[in-house]
């Protein structure tokens, strides 16, 4: 039988791991235990009520190891992710580890690995910003120079390896393990209840619900900077002149917008929330108008349901999103996001299309290939 160790260290990488775990899981009732996958939670982004709601969602099981190593500077957490999760590989010798992103969890269990001779395969390698400021950046390079399987989500990630001098031999191009997630826990989503809580249900026999922009923002570069968030400020008091906003708030963008005084400047038609579990956040951004946001992973999940995706980022490590998709790329510039979410609120949008892959398959095409892998 054949150990793998499934590395998760903050949300995002819940719903990479739990398709990989599923697949597993019904490949062991078909041949008889045929692999081990165990989970390790670093504790890299813990917060209990949050990992709970997204353990039971997306049906996975307890983590058989919690490392708890908490918040810290990035030497810090790097630091301490490494010393107990060796522990961890000493005493397990898995065949294989499996990392996905590009938290510092994931580059921290995969040096670790690496230093014991044990394979690691990269889930969602391969994605670039060219933006060395990004943390993120230093890790998805670092990890995809030392690891021995590379699973690609999109074509700009193979060629991005193989500019960097990885060998062709270690890529596989799968697709989105992300919207594997997503097309699974559908159903789900149909049945959320996050609309009614905010009073955004169809009125008057409007078939669509009330109009409202969901709002996400977390990156250092916007929300640190006090002349950045008070631009930013200024842009959702003019879109909420407009409709609804929705704001499930991170924390370090709650403390800036307290710190900078700007809390009591916004518009009253902007709703914060507190962070969402992973169905009713995929929910709101199925039935909003536009996502204005900084983040990564929702790009892809505007992409893939047809909504336009405003991002206040100068570089995207997920261009098929803005190439072929939903996602419009406005850099740090407000003015320039005011007027792309004026004119999508005006209906006058791109409507994108699917990436090649994004097909709910992924997980069973990264299994099939470990496996034939770690079995030869």
């Amino acid at each position: 039988m054949k150990k793998i160790i499934s590395v998760v260290g903050a949300r995002p990488n819940f719903m990479k791991v739990s398709p990989i775990h599923k697949v597993i899981q019904k490949l062991n009732t078909q041949n008889s235990s045929l692999i081990t996958n165990k989970i390790c939670h670093t504790g890299q982004h813990y917060d209990e009520k949050m990992s709970r709601i997204f353990f039971d969602e997306l049906e996975l099981p307890q983590p058989d190891y919690y490392l708890g190593v908490g918040s810290g500077s990035h030497a810090e957490q790097t630091a301490r992710i490494m010393i107990e999760f060796e522990k961890v590989l000493l005493y397990e010798k898995p065949d294989l580890i499996i990392v996905v992103g590009d938290v510092n969890s994931t580059i921290a269990c995969t040096l670790t690995a690496v230093k014991l001779y044990i394979k690691v395969a990269h889930i969602e390698a391969g994605l670039r910003s060219f933006d060395r400021k990004m943390p993120e950046e230093i890790n998805r390079i670092l990890t995809d120079s030392i690891s021995d399987y590379l699973f690609v989500t999109e074509r700009s990630g193979i060629e991005n390896l193989k500019r960097e001098g990885i060998s062709k031999d270690k890529i596989f191009f799968t697709g989105n393990i992300m919207i594997d997630s997503l097309l699974y826990y559908y159903p789900k989503v149909e049945k959320s209840n996050i609309l009614k809580s905010y009073n955004l249900l169809p009125q008057n026999g409007d078939p669509k619900p009330i109009p409202y922009i969901l709002v996400t923002l977390h990156r250092p570069g916007n929300v640190d900077s006090e002349t950045n968030l008070h631009n930013i400020a200024g842009l959702l008091n003019s879109l909420g002149e407009k409709t609804k906003i929705i704001f499930p708030v991170h924390p370090r963008t709650k403390k800036n917008l307290i710190n900078f005084n700007l809390l009591k400047i916004l518009n009253p038609n902007i709703i914060f929330t507190e962070p969402l579990g992973y169905v009713d956040f995929i929910a709101l951004i199925k039935n909003c108008r536009l996502v204005l946001t900084d983040s990564g992973g929702i790009q892809e999940e505007t992409t893939f349901l047809g909504i336009p995706c405003v991002t206040l980022r100068t570089t995207t490590e997920r261009p098929v999103t803005v190439e072929l998709g939903t996602n419009y790329l406005v850099g740090d510039d407000t003015n320039a996001a005011r007027k792309v979410c004026l004119d999508i609120l005006d209906n006058k949008f791109k409507k994108g299309q699917i990436p090649e892959l994004w097909d709910g398959k992924s997980a069973e095409r990264i299994v099939s290939i470990l496996l034939n892998m770690i079995n030869n």
